[in-house]
């Protein structure tokens, strides 16, 4: 069995704060994990917001018993969550899984420059919430016999859509950002792009999403 040495506890917690996370929004979700020499990335995504969450882990070393230097496997979040050792510092990687369509389709490897127009994050967090506090009131407005479902995922695409400052990133990427733990109060928050992608980047997490109308340009396949 491959097992992953963290880099400390603090890392293993988390890795296990970010698992809890997605498998709240999905209890069979499944992530990801590309890793090379000290660094491991952990991709999942969250259904809800139709974006993809990537938890960057530092490796003390990396693997046990001299398997190879790279990894890239699709397991179960349940699964790997169940393996972590917060006190050990490790995790063990379960079986592979069939990985779902977007495991297959991941942001680029680089290319990626600053996007300029991303409000403070005080400002951006109070959006957020403003967004929050809006849906809430709008879907509590509408009569029984409205409240269909169809009626409140058209509301919640109405207001998720919108751009954030003077970007084109939509509000539920960093409203994503925010639900899984990357969007902290004393965090830094910058924006990147790299053809079709946007990605929203904290020093906890990043959120990805494709930019509408773009086709299949810079997709990587790996």
């Amino acid at each position: 069995m491959t097992v992953l040495h963290l880099a400390d506890e603090g890392e293993a917690a988390d890795l296990a704060a970010f698992l809890s996370r997605l498998i709240h929004y999905d209890r069979s979700a499944a992530v990801r994990l590309q890793a090379a020499g000290t660094a491991l990335a952990v991709f999942g995504r969250p259904p809800s917001f139709e974006v993809l969450a990537i938890r960057a882990v530092r490796l003390a070393k990396p693997y046990e018993k001299g398997l190879e230097v790279t990894l890239d496997v699709t397991v179960s979040a349940g699964e790997l969550l169940e393996s972590v050792d917060e006190s050990a510092a490790t995790a063990a990687v379960p079986q592979a899984v069939t990985g779902p369509p977007w495991a297959g389709v991941l942001p680029p490897r680089g290319g990626w420059r600053a996007e300029p127009g991303l409000p403070a994050p005080d400002a951006l967090r109070a959006m957020i919430g403003a967004a929050v506090a809006e849906f809430r009131s709008r879907t509590q407005e509408l009569a029984p016999e409205d409240r269909t479902r169809a009626e409140l995922d058209r509301i919640g695409r109405e207001i998720w859509s919108r751009t954030v400052g003077d970007t084109s990133l939509p509000v539920r990427v960093a409203h994503a950002a925010q639900s899984l733990g990357f969007l902290r109060s004393e965090a830094p928050v910058a924006l990147f792009s790299s053809g079709a992608w946007l990605r929203l980047r904290t020093p906890y997490g990043s959120v990805a999403v494709r930019r509408s109308g773009l086709g299949a340009l810079d997709v990587s396949v790996r």
